[in-house]
């Protein structure tokens, strides 16, 4: 029993990121607008279509991964020491979504 309830905790603790996925916009928020909202090195503006329609094309498993390896000015990880994979997407999605 008490292996069961052991497993089932570390279980919950390893899981629990990936089932609580933060907002875009939290996120962007918290880990990217530094430099997306002004466009710092080169980073892509949130809501500048053109400038990530050619990151986009590339795929959201490409762009997760250069996000995790850092790329030019941005560090590995961006500025998000607690993002997920889904995380990334999110902000992804959020910054490259139209400005409304």
């Amino acid at each position: 029993m008490t292996k069961k309830i052991l497993l089932t905790t570390l279980m919950l603790g390893i899981l629990s990121p990936l089932l609580s996925a933060q907002s875009g916009e939290a996120v962007y928020k918290k880990a990217c607008q530094t430099c997306h909202a002004a466009g710092v090195a080169g980073a892509p503006k949130k809501g500048d279509s053109a400038a990530w329609k050619t990151r986009l094309a590339k795929g959201m498993p490409a762009l997760v991964k250069s996000i995790k390896a850092g790329k030019n000015a941005m560090p590995p990880g961006g500025m998000c020491t607690d993002c997920s994979d889904a995380d990334y997407k999110a902000a992804i999605k959020y910054m490259s979504s139209s400005k409304k």
